[in-house]
């Protein structure tokens, strides 16, 4: 009975509906793949858990972000979270736009924003780093977007890592894109430009600390607000306790709560410095330059040159590499 309803869709409507709409970025996943490869096993949060109606076809929106902002060089620079934050608003408008079109062609759809964490993840540990109710990221790479970087990062051919997602699932039958099976990350041995840009050091070998990147991708989030508010109670001093709730941080904090700029976004350094993507020209001139490498950064990025050059790459590659790709053969290090 609802297929009366239903108009013939084809995939590349829907990409230039989405591109109209103000998607740079368009790419559409099977759902039964990523329901089949959940990337943590043990956590899985596929398409599947979310409807058991309209999840076929995951369709992957990308916002690039201003090369203006990400020339701006200091990663808790507050302009460039909040232009951050309007992409990611214009991104969900787009999606939002995208699902009542598909809609009023009689297929019901979901928006997974990239912020979208299930309460029931909480365990009470405000600094713990919780994952959406979808990786995005993962689901770009099955929709042929890009594949993931030496930090876990998404990468693209058009804009490299310098981009925000949205997504929406459908049960519109359209066409899947193809996942890419080569690497567009450089590694370690000819790159690891993330690792060396990374103000908290988080960076590993195809690897992220997650935990320990929140204090910097999310400087003013719940961990921040928690540890602020558990400090103005434990002051036994009632005029501190006033000064402190008329401080700096808590003037950030009320900001940030005003629009999620330093809480659903932040430092991006890897992003910014990364060389990948087309639009890499416009931006070398202002981030040639890593202020905050070091030498301990330069002596572990050898270390993971040359495991790559012997072929000896980590578990953490072996177990993403369906979504970072076959590495380039490697010559000499550098």
């Amino acid at each position: 009975m609802v297929t009366m309803f239903q108009e013939p869709l084809a995939a590349e409507s829907v990409k230039e509906k989405a591109r109209e709409l103000g998607a740079d970025l368009v790419g559409i996943a099977d759902a039964a793949e990523l329901n089949a490869h959940p990337p943590d096993p043990d956590h899985p949060k596929r398409p599947m858990d979310i409807s058991d109606y309209d999840a076929d076809r995951v369709i992957v929106l990308a916002k690039r972000l201003s090369a203006g902002t990400t020339k701006l060089t200091r990663w808790d620079e507050r302009h460039k979270f909040y232009n951050d934050e309007l992409a990611l608003t214009a991104i969900e408008a787009v999606s939002l736009e995208l699902v009542l079109w598909l809609e009023d062609r009689g297929y019901p759809a979901l928006i997974v924003p990239p912020t979208h964490v299930d309460p029931l993840d909480y365990r009470g540990d405000a600094r713990a780093a919780l994952g959406p109710i979808l990786s995005l990221p993962h689901a770009a790479v099955e929709a042929g977007l890009g594949t993931l970087g030496l930090n876990q990062m998404l990468l693209t051919p058009e804009y490299g890592p310098r981009v925000i997602l949205t997504a929406v699932l459908t049960s519109a039958p359209l066409e899947c894109d193809r996942r890419r099976e080569e690497a567009l990350c450089l590694g370690a041995s000819e790159c690891g430009r993330c690792l060396s840009a990374c103000p908290g050091d988080v960076i590993g070998h195809f690897d992220r600390d997650w935990e320990a990147c929140q204090t910097y991708r999310s400087p003013h989030g719940f961990h921040a607000l928690a540890d602020h508010i558990g400090r103005i109670i434990d002051e036994p001093d009632p005029a501190k306790k006033k000064a402190m709730l008329r401080s700096k941080d808590q003037f950030y904090l009320w900001q940030s709560i005003l629009r999620g700029a330093g809480v659903v976004t932040g430092c991006r350094r890897c992003q910014d410095v990364c060389p990948v993507g087309d639009d890499y020209h416009r931006l070398a001139d202002a981030l040639a330059e890593i202020p905050e490498d070091t030498p301990e950064k330069q002596a572990r990025l050898a270390e993971m040159a040359d495991a790559e050059v012997a072929g000896d790459l980590p578990e953490s590659y072996q177990s993403a590499e369906r979504w970072i790709g076959a590495l380039r053969p490697r010559g000499d290090v550098k």
